[in-house]
This record gives structure tokens, C-alpha cells and sequence, in this order.
């Protein structure tokens, strides 16, 4: 899954695969291995290693909490970060070759999960970055966000709905 992530005022490029029992992260062209153990409802205790034999292994306790109305509280240790999200848009090009924004936004599942809430209804006018749907995957609530301004055409989510990875959720106009 790619990720566009603004951490402190600077845009990341981020890449999330599953690795066997952790997940590979790439941000910005760097590659970490990651394990991650949820300890409460908004915190993970993350080990980072830089995937080389002689890397240092790094523990991290990460405390994220979404918050509607702008970008997500983010603790690292007792750090605040200022992280906003958007793990709809992609860098360049969508697959019909037109850029990204331009044309209705096709919200997708990223992963197989169940839909707990849809934020949004037909109709309602969104912001580009304002959550309109929530999918719980792995345990793990993941907010998914409209990639640009526009109007809510069609919604096929609903709260408690099993969705495979790539299932049409919402289309924004």
C-alpha cells in the first residue's frame, strides 16, 4: 500500500508490505523492517530494523489518535508529530493515464477488513484529507481519506459490510 504522509511539514513517500510476520516500510527510497504490536486501542510498541546484519534494532511506542477535523495526533515515546495522511493518492499517474484529481475519485478497500463507519453520505460535499470511511483490517482501523474536494456521487459501504482488497467503497465527484 503506498502512502503520501506530511510529517513535520515535509511530504514522505511511504510503501507498507507485509513481510511474513512483520511488515517491509520504505519511506523515501529507505527500507526498514518493521514489527508492530498493538498495546491498547491507539498505541503500538514498533521494533525498526534497517535490514542489514550489523543494524541496530530500534523500539519505538507509538500513540496515534484520529482526529476529524485535521491531522492525526501522533506521539513517539512522549514526542508529539504533526502527521497527515492520505493513503488513496498515488505519485504520477493512475492506471488510465490521466493525473491524479482529475475525474471522480474511486475510494477502494486497501485490504480485505469490515467497514465499522462511513462518515459520509450521497450528496455531502468533502474536503480534500476528510476521512469519510474506516476499515478495520489486521486488527487495525485504518481511515481512509478523500483524495481531493468534490461531492460524494455514489456510496456502496455500509458499517459492519465485509469488503475484499480493491471493493468500490464511495465515489467522489
Amino acid at each position: 500500500m503506498q502512502y503520501e504522509v506530511e510529517i513535520g511539514g515535509c511530504l514522505r513517500q511511504v510503501v507498507v508490505a507485509r513481510a511474513g510476520d512483520g511488515f517491509a516500510v520504505t519511506i523515501d527510497g529507505h527500507a526498514r523492517r518493521v514489527d508492530a504490536v498493538r498495546i491498547d486501542a491507539h498505541t503500538l510498541s514498533l521494533l525498526v530494523d534497517g535490514m542489514w546484519p550489523d543494524a541496530t534494532i530500534l523500539s519505538h511506542e507509538v500513540t496515534i489518535v484520529a482526529d476529524p477535523a485535521g491531522p492525526l495526533a501522533v506521539r513517539v515515546g512522549s514526542t508529539p508529530v504533526g502527521v497527515t495522511l492520505n493513503g488513496r493518492r498515488r505519485w504520477g499517474r493512475t492506471d488510465d493515464g490521466r493525473l491524479a484529481g482529475s475525474g471522480p475519485q474511486r475510494l477502494v478497500a486497501p485490504m480485505p477488513g469490515k467497514v465499522v463507519r462511513v462518515l459520509v453520505n450521497t450528496g455531502d460535499v468533502v474536503a480534500a484529507r476528510q476521512p469519510v470511511v474506516v476499515v478495520e483490517a489486521m486488527k487495525m482501523e485504518n481511515e481512509l481519506r478523500a483524495g481531493r474536494d468534490g461531492t460524494v456521487a455514489e456510496v456502496h459501504a455500509r458499517e459492519g459490510m465485509s469488503v475484499d482488497a480493491g471493493a468500490l467503497l464511495l465515489v467522489i465527484q
